[in-house]
């Protein structure tokens, strides 16, 4: 008995450490699509329509899992609009829009409060506890976020832009929260979404929406068959547009989900709040953008921050059997698949 316990132990710390490491991977893959963007932008190609091909690419990558899961269509569809929707199109064109009005930084900062919302969400909505160390670890995370993209460098109050950047943060909620859609499915009797699937046609509906906005018909292709300049260094575009479409978007949406469900989606977002980090330190080394003080400060500080969320109990099977329900907002959320 004491064995089954401790090898069922061992699978879930394994599981998390799995979950974890996905959760990097798709941290460092996001957190290079923008330094392989500012090229190609500088370079006279849009941000809007660096986002269309970010998007559309991706989608054409998954058009054939996409055909594989069509069923999902049938038995999912509010889940796979709600990820295009809010996942996809949602974040992405909440936030270019409000760069377009206010800082960067103070835009970044903002959407990423999404792990924050996601513990309130659960807390107030949901009416269920939070774990100590989750909501700490949100704290930690947004605090050390704020040094890393020097958010006090150049306030602006534009009421618009705040809103659009605080609706970046709530689709980025909607991705976490979807992502989790339907985890517990099997433990119910029920199909488990495939995540692949659910990408897919995410990514789909993501490219039908955001053809709308950015209407890429007048985008100068020619700019794509050129090059652009990293740090003084020539690189061709289509190679830059290549980093973006499959390691920024395709898999960093895969190992993004997949950790989602694997650990739980509030210690899954505090752990992606490493995309700030990751993207300035890659800014550092690749675009010559240096660090200072303080960021590197911040970024100490989101590690901090990460590691404490992850350290909670995240695993949705740990509670024991015939105990009382874990209240966790892992449980929570999974419980809402329904609504989905």
């Amino acid at each position: 008995m004491q064995g089954s316990k401790g090898s069922q132990e061992n699978q879930e710390t394994g599981g998390r450490g799995f979950g974890l490491g996905l959760a990097l991977v798709s941290a460092l893959a996001f957190g290079g699509s923008g330094v392989a963007a500012k090229p190609l932008i500088e370079a006279g190609l849009d941000s809007l329509y660096v986002v269309w091909l970010r998007v559309a690419g991706a989608a054409l990558v998954m058009l054939p899992v996409a055909w594989r899961h069509r069923a999902l269509v049938r038995r999912r569809p509010l889940l796979l609009a709600g990820f295009g929707l809010l996942a996809v199109a949602g974040v992405q064109a909440c936030y270019f829009a409000a760069i377009s009005r206010i800082p960067v930084g103070v835009a970044l900062l903002i959407e990423y409060l999404a792990p924050a919302l996601v513990l309130g969400w659960v807390r107030f909505v949901q009416r269920k506890p939070v774990t100590r160390a989750a909501a700490l670890g949100v704290v930690l995370a947004v605090g050390g976020l704020a040094c890393v993209v020097e958010v006090w460098s150049g306030l602006s109050f534009d009421v618009l832009g705040l809103l659009l950047a605080l609706g970046a943060a709530c689709c980025q909620v909607g991705y976490f929260v979807l992502s989790d859609q339907g985890s517990d499915a099997g433990s119910r009797g029920g199909e488990v979404p495939d995540p692949l699937g659910v990408i897919a046609y995410g990514l789909l509906i993501g490219a039908v929406v955001l053809t709308v906005i950015a209407r890429p018909w007048g985008m100068e292709w020619s700019v794509l068959a050129g090059s652009a300049s990293m740090n003084g260094t020539s690189v061709p575009a289509w190679l830059l547009l290549c980093w973006i479409v499959l390691l920024a978007t395709v898999v960093a949406y895969i190992t993004g989900v997949v950790s989602v469900r694997k650990l739980s989606p509030q210690v899954a977002g505090v752990v992606a709040c490493l995309e700030a980090v990751i993207a300035t330190v890659l800014a550092w080394v690749l675009l010559g953008e240096h660090l200072s003080a303080p960021q590197l400060f911040g970024g100490a500080v989101v590690l901090v921050g990460a590691f404490i969320a992850q350290s909670s109990k995240t695993s949705k099977s740990a509670q024991p059997p015939g105990g009382p329900v874990d209240a966790s907002p892992e449980t929570a959320l999974s419980r809402s698949g329904g609504a989905v």
